[in-house]
């Protein structure tokens, strides 16, 4: 008689991921409670932690965009890290609205940089951004409709591939160089900082960054969910055939390029939300955030996680940044190789990611 070993069926895997997913979204949840324990309890979390865990939250957001974008629909933007930066601008242009006279130069209208370069009336794109919903919505319009613009001339062309790469790249290069100039009213290579408040709280205090934590995980769990249903309603399959057979699916009759113009919308849309989070959260917001080299880092963190699943492009952001903070920490030197050498190893070896991984051993 011969010995069989029962191997997991894929719903089994499917709840057993959901548990692991529940189990750390309930986990996290924790921190900011831990955080306000003594800090000589054997349980006390710092605050060092609780900040850094929620800039990767704001991360794995802006990966779930990503993954939204080419694990479902193939287009790899290499430009998402602009569509985060202009959220991040937005909620900014919002922080430095609300320090009036407490700046270094006490004016009740002007951010300090702009008396620094003798503005003498505050810019009109500038205006409204002393509310907090007409900034919000900046942070959710303004990528939106750079994506639209510069996915409607892509998609129209029928341009895919590495040229459409090459476009995003190029996009957010120009963004980074233009928010450079000192002239284009917002802040030049300093950007902003010093923020005071938001929505009436210092954003010192801890419970101010407990409510922005919150809100961000909060953020996080809804745009899973958002993205799961799209990805498992009619629109989400043709958006598979789009990616595996684009010229079939148009002789099917179906509009391809509205199907990816609303994908990579969507996808810009979350990434500005993201961004917007993030920049309260760290306090800063400079040019450097356009660099296009943090949006080919979040293209990794989706590929490490595993593509096409939005669990494996959350759980990417969350363990390469991890990894960074750890290699940055003892040898900060290393870690463009480190990074370099793990996209070159999972293309390589994990084509499916971590994610793919996991399923690949429980199979």
């Amino acid at each position: 008689m011969s010995a069989t070993i029962a191997t997991p069926t894929p719903s089994r895997l499917r709840l057993g991921l959901r548990a692991a997913t529940i189990a750390v979204i309930l986990l996290l949840a924790l921190m900011p409670m831990l955080n306000r324990l003594p800090a000589d309890h054997a349980l006390h979390i710092s605050d060092f932690v609780v900040s850094i865990t929620g800039k990767w939250i704001c991360y794995a957001i802006l990966a779930l965009a990503i993954d939204l974008a080419w694990g479902y629909a193939g287009l790899l933007s290499l430009g998402h890290g602009a569509f985060f930066a202009l959220g991040g601008y937005a909620i900014g242009m919002h922080l430095m609205r609300l320090i009036g006279p407490r700046g270094v130069y006490g004016h009740p209208v002007l951010p300090d940089f702009m008396v620094f370069l003798g503005y003498t009336d505050l810019p009109i794109f500038w205006w409204g951004f002393q509310s907090f919903p007409y900034a919000l919505f900046m942070a959710l319009f303004v990528p939106g409709v750079l994506a639209g613009v510069v996915g409607f001339l892509a998609f129209r062309s029928r341009i895919t591939g590495v040229y459409f790469s090459i476009i995003t790249q190029a996009m957010t290069y120009a963004l980074m160089l233009a928010f450079f100039r000192n002239d284009m009213g917002f802040g030049g290579n300093n950007g902003f900082t010093d923020f005071k408040e938001l929505l009436g709280m210092p954003l010192n205090a801890g419970g101010t960054r407990a409510a922005l934590f919150y809100a961000s995980l909060a953020t996080l769990v809804g745009t899973y969910f958002l993205c799961a249903w799209i990805t498992r309603s009619k629109l989400g399959r043709v958006l598979i055939a789009v990616r595996d057979a684009e010229s079939r699916v148009r002789f099917l009759g179906y509009s391809v390029t509205q199907a990816k113009l609303f994908v990579f919308v969507l996808s810009a849309m979350i990434s500005g939300l993201a961004g917007a989070l993030y920049v309260p959260q760290v306090g800063i917001i400079n040019p450097g955030e356009f660099s296009p080299g943090n949006s080919i880092e979040a293209v990794i963190w989706v590929a490490v996680g595993g593509r096409g699943t939005l669990i494996g492009a959350a759980l990417g952001a969350f363990s390469v940044n991890a990894m960074k903070t750890w290699l940055t920490t003892i040898a900060p030197d290393l870690w463009l190789f480190a990074l370099g050498g793990l996209f070159v190893a999972v293309t390589l070896l994990l084509p499916k990611g971590l994610l793919g991984l996991l399923r690949g051993r429980r199979s």
